[in-house]
C-alpha cells in the first residue's frame, strides 16, 4: 500500500513565514454570487487570485535565488525533486546541524532531508529565532556526495545570525535545489521513501512555493 506524507505548510491569507517578507492575500476574481451572473442561477464557479512573495510556506530555491547567472525555475530538472530516493537525518536538539563523510556516503542522487521539529513553532514568535541549521562544512560535503536535493523543518537552512549564506552559496553554486520551511518530517523513516517537491516553471524566479511530499511503499 502506497502512502503519501505531505511535508507542506498550509498558505493561508495574511500568514508570515520570514519576517520583513509580505504576507499572501487570497481572495476570489469571480465570486460563486457573480458566477451566477455570467452562467445562470445555480451555476456557479469560483475564480480566485492570490498575491504572494515567492518565498511563502514550504518553498523551493534553485541557483538564481542566489546567482545572477543561475537557472531559473524553467531550469530546475525533474530528476533531482520529483520522486527523489530520499532519507531522514534526525536531528533534533541540534542547533548547528554537521554531517560526516560516513552520514553522506552512498547518497549520490538522493534527496536529504533534515529533521529539526522546529516547524512545531510554525505559526509564532518563536519559529523566527534561535532556529537550527547546516553548517558550511555539511553543505560542502553534501555537494561533494553529490545529492540531488536538501530540505529542512527550519526558517532557514542558513545561520541568519548574521547576512552570511555559505549553505546557500554552496548548495546553489554546484546546482542542488534547497527546499526550506518543510514540516511533518516526524513521520519519515530514516530510509525507504522518495521525495517529491516540484514547483511551478516560471520564468525569472528563483524560488517559490512547492507542495511537497514523501511517498513510502
Amino acid at each position: 500500500m502506497v502512502l503519501h506524507v505531505d511535508l507542506s505548510h498550509e498558505i493561508t491569507d495574511g500568514m508570515l513565514t520570514y519576517p520583513g517578507l509580505p504576507t499572501p492575500e487570497i481572495a476570489d476574481h469571480l465570486s460563486r454570487e457573480a458566477a451566477e451572473q455570467i452562467y445562470g442561477p445555480g451555476l456557479t464557479f469560483q475564480i480566485g487570485l492570490v498575491t504572494m512573495c515567492t518565498n511563502t510556506g514550504t518553498y523551493l530555491d534553485v541557483p538564481f535565488h542566489r546567482f545572477a547567472d543561475g537557472h531559473d525555475l524553467t531550469g530546475l530538472a525533474l530528476e533531482r525533486v520529483a520522486s527523489v530516493p530520499a532519507v531522514c537525518f534526525d536531528h533534533v536538539g541540534e542547533p548547528a546541524i554537521d554531517l560526516a563523510d560516513r552520514d553522506l556516503s552512498g547518497l549520490a542522487g538522493h534527496a536529504v532531508l533534515i529533521r529539526t521539529d522546529h516547524a512545531r513553532h510554525w505559526g509564532s514568535e518563536a519559529y523566527f529565532s534561535s532556529h537550527p541549521f547546516i553548517t558550511e562544512s555539511a553543505a560542502d560535503r553534501l555537494v561533494a556526495a553529490g545529492v540531488a536535493c536538501v530540505g529542512i523543518d527550519t526558517l532557514n537552512i542558513d545561520s541568519t545570525v548574521t547576512g552570511e549564506r555559505p549553505v546557500h552559496t554552496a548548495l546553489l553554486r554546484n546546482d542542488t535545489p534547497i527546499i526550506e520551511h518543510l514540516t511533518g518530517l516526524d513521520a519519515l523513516p530514516a530510509t525507504g521513501f522518495t521525495f517529491t517537491a516540484v514547483p511551478p516553471k516560471i520564468e525569472g524566479c528563483g524560488t517559490f512555493t512547492v507542495r511537497a511530499f514523501a511517498t513510502l511503499g
